[in-house]
Parts: structure tokens; sequence; C-alpha cells
């Protein structure tokens, strides 16, 4: 479950989002009293671990993945 934090480094940045979703997000911040860059940091973090985690699924997936059966393999009949 996603749960806020407080406190990080940082570095300055500028980004341009949908005045929709910054009002989401203000109000988000407001209501957990963190500022809004603090829970846009946290938001990002989440989605990118996230993502780094479908990634490594799939690539697992992938690697475990068993060579399918090759045709017209040797079967050789003795009578």
């Amino acid at each position: 479950m996603f749960k806020i934090q407080k406190g990080y480094d940082s570095e300055s940045k500028t980004f341009r989002l949908p005045i929709e979703l910054t009002e989401r997000l203000e109000i988000l911040a407001t209501r957990n009293k963190i500022s809004l860059n603090q829970l846009v940091i946290q938001c990002l973090n989440y989605a990118i671990t996230n993502l780094e985690d479908t990634e490594t699924e799939s690539e697992d997936k992938e690697q475990n993945t068993p060579d399918p059966p090759k045709s017209g393999a040797n079967h050789s009949d003795t009578m």
C-alpha cells in the first residue's frame, strides 16, 4: 500500500503537468500535511518501483520459459 513519507534531499527541476492532475495532487498534499513536492516525489518513486517490478517479472518469465519441443525429433523404431 502507498504510504506518504516526509523529508528528502532535492534537486530543482521543472515539469509541466495537466491542471486537473495538479489540483488533485494539491488536495492530497494538503490533506496529508506535506508539500506538493514531497507528494510528487513519493508518487514518482512508487510508480518507478512498481514499473521495475513488472519489467523484472516479464524478464524472469522469458528466461524461465522452457524451449518448445523440436519438430521432427528422431524416433528410431527397432524391431
